[in-house]
């Protein structure tokens, strides 16, 4: 793959899930996050079942050769309506390829990601291999993997390279240091780390929620939840005001301090928000720091599950 930015960019919220959309603000920041230097976008045909391909495809146009595009494929879904199935098999994947890059209006997918794994279903080398031969027509550059467990990238691995695995990581969020780092790093992955601002709530800017809104349905933003994580975002607004930077930049450079191969992926519709984001690479943390931000913010903080049950279809697989 191309060199990647130190952070991504995560498309989602340009076409649900976070309230109404503008393709227009969309693409004027996408094109902001592009003049910055960001390298790395992040999407999946899920999102807006289609749209969001569609968008970057858009944006793509002039671009291609200096962009690294991730997409992903196994979450099945119609238009407005959370519910999913997932789907890995042969056939599907390479049809899901297919309408990706139609959509993506692209040759290459540089990679292309498992969304979800539903191995009770398909077995994983089966899915593996139908990647691989997809590797080797020229239609994806690489493999990926999304919430999977350490034995299973390893399984995974033994059938093929994987290049990258995405799961949620964040202050809140601290799954992927129960041994899914260590086996990328056994295995030669980057980690990409979704949702690194806590779906916005470790900013302080998340309330209130929009109609449709899909945090509206997380049990972390529930009411009965919501107080006990909002000591979470107070504890991150003090030790950044200390450091003289948002909460946003101090969330992204813990995360960035975490490995050279650990790449947050922040998604935004707002230029302002973008550059906030984008000056946590500015944002040095030292030893002390870091130890004083593990002992406030420990594993296991976060009160709720990180989604409604319909969400934790296929998790850490």
């Amino acid at each position: 793959m191309k060199k990647l930015s130190g952070l991504g960019f995560g498309c989602m919220g340009m076409s649900e899930f976070y309230g109404a959309t503008d393709d227009a603000q969309s693409l004027a920041t996408l094109e902001a996050a592009y003049e910055a230097g960001v390298t790395l976008f992040d999407t999946a045909d899920s999102y807006g079942v289609g749209h969001n391909e569609e968008l970057l495809g858009r944006f793509l146009r002039g671009k291609r050769e200096h962009v690294t595009l991730a997409t992903k494929f196994g979450l099945v879904r119609k238009a407005g309506n959370y519910e999913r199935r997932i789907d890995n098999s042969p056939a599907y994947i390479r049809a899901a390829c297919v309408a990706s890059l139609r959509r993506l209006d692209i040759e290459h997918i540089d990679l292309y990601y498992i969304h979800r794994l539903n191995l009770a279903e398909t077995p994983l080398e089966e899915s593996m291999e139908a990647l691989a031969q997809l590797v080797r027509e020229g239609k994806i550059g690489a493999i990926g993997l999304c919430e999977v467990s350490p034995a299973t990238l390893r399984r995974a691995a033994a059938v093929h390279p994987v290049a990258a695995v995405q799961s949620e990581y964040s202050l809140w969020t601290r799954d992927p240091e129960d041994g899914v780092l260590q086996a990328c790093r056994d295995v030669g992955a980057a980690f990409c780390a979704y949702s690194p601002l806590g779906r916005g709530f470790l900013t302080g800017k998340a309330a209130p929620l929009e109609a449709g809104d899909f945090r509206k349905l997380s049990p972390r933003f529930a009411e009965e939840n919501r107080a006990a994580n909002q000591r979470i975002v107070d504890i991150v607004r003090e030790i950044a005001g200390a450091k003289g930077c948002t909460p946003a930049q101090l969330a992204l450079a813990w995360l960035l301090a975490q490995g050279d191969d650990v790449v947050p992926i922040p998604g935004t519709k707002r230029i302002p928000y973008l550059l906030e984001n984008l000056g946590a690479l500015r944002v040095q943390l030292s030893a002390e720091e870091l130890a004083r931000i593990g002992a406030a913010l420990p594993p296991g903080i976060a009160a709720g599950a990180r989604y409604p049950q319909e969400g934790m279809k296929g998790l850490n697989s």
